[in-house]
């Protein structure tokens, strides 16, 4: 894997690529340091009866045989940061990306009565997760699965659409046990590097829910989509020409900045690059977003991408 600031510059070329956006936002200069950035008190925090905590988040994976104490890329330094924003936010459904099986154990600290759905991406605990977390006191999985995202979605580790990294899709049916109904969560990380794959992916997840083992059903989509929301190929066809709706345009109430969602351990910008986000069909009302860049005491935080929130109801 590359260092956080080759990743940097290439999501700048990412967004040169698509539009130019990326260039120009991660340019810009970060505005203060936000009240939110170092609180201990939680944005969205547990759901209330009648609502639902989703929260998307790439915890960046574990570079700690590469990387030394003191390093904000460091695993063992970012641990405790992650654990504690999981232990105040208690999301109930969780959507990570980019997690390996030996950092789990972090999120089963942070949310220990969660459940887990997903494996890694080049079969059992191998390479990176992009699992599903869910809180059974609260929802009940009726089936789930895990595909690739190329032309054979059921052979591990395929990639054929001009991807060289593998891509997955964990996709959940789930019963909410207060309102009884039923809906459904797809988790997912883009290519970083091939747009047209990108766009496959998001019409393969699109045919999940229109005509396949989802159809009908209100869905949730959470993901890392190294895509830029309003300006790339993925977003035009999963929310502008697609199916979808952004929680964060959607929401009555939004609760912090539009930070850029990749702000590589660096001061978050206002209105910079949102890659992370946070879907749902029309049918799902979002009552509040947020975009987490909350950090320790000492100014460190739990990963290169920021959480992505949303408080939401099923219709």
């Amino acid at each position: 894997m590359t260092t956080p600031l080759d990743r940097r510059s290439l999501l700048t070329g990412l967004g040169v690529a698509v539009g130019g956006v990326a260039a120009t936002s991660l340019a810009a200069p970060a505005l203060a340091e936000p009240a939110e950035n170092r609180g201990g008190r939680a944005l969205i925090g547990r759901a209330g009866r009648d609502e639902l905590h989703v929260m998307s988040f790439n915890i960046r994976l574990d570079r700690s045989t590469d990387t030394e104490p003191g390093d904000p890329d460091h695993w063992p330094d970012r641990r405790p940061i992650l654990v504690d924003l999981l232990k105040r936010e208690q999301p109930t459904l969780l959507g990570v990306q980019e997690a390996k099986y030996a950092q789990l154990p972090a999120i089963e600290e942070a949310l220990p009565t969660h459940r887990m759905i997903g494996y890694g991406r080049a079969g059992g605990s191998k390479d990176e997760y992009s699992a599903i977390f869910y809180d059974p006191r609260r929802i009940e999985v009726l089936s789930w699965d895990q595909y690739w995202l190329s032309d054979t979605p059921l052979a591990i580790g395929s990639a054929t659409w001009g991807n060289n990294v593998t891509r997955i899709v964990v996709w959940a049916r789930l019963r909410d046990l207060v309102s009884g109904r039923e809906f459904a969560m797809i988790n997912t990380h883009f290519d970083h590097e091939s747009e047209p794959a990108r766009i496959k992916s998001a019409q393969a997840m699109i045919d999940l829910f229109e005509g396949g083992e989802l159809d009908g059903l209100p869905t949730i989509v959470t993901g890392d989509f190294n895509s830029h929301a309003q300006d790339s190929g993925a977003y035009t066809t999963l929310v502008t020409d697609g199916p979808t709706v952004d929680t964060w345009d959607s929401a009555a109430e939004q609760v912090t900045e539009a930070w850029g969602t990749f702000p590589a351990y660096e001061d978050p910008v206002a209105d910079g690059p949102r890659i992370d986000w946070v879907l749902t069909t029309p049918d799902i009302t979002t009552t509040v977003a947020a975009i987490n860049v909350s950090r320790s005491k000492d100014g460190a935080y739990p990963s290169d991408h920021t959480p992505v929130q949303a408080l939401v109801t099923l219709p």
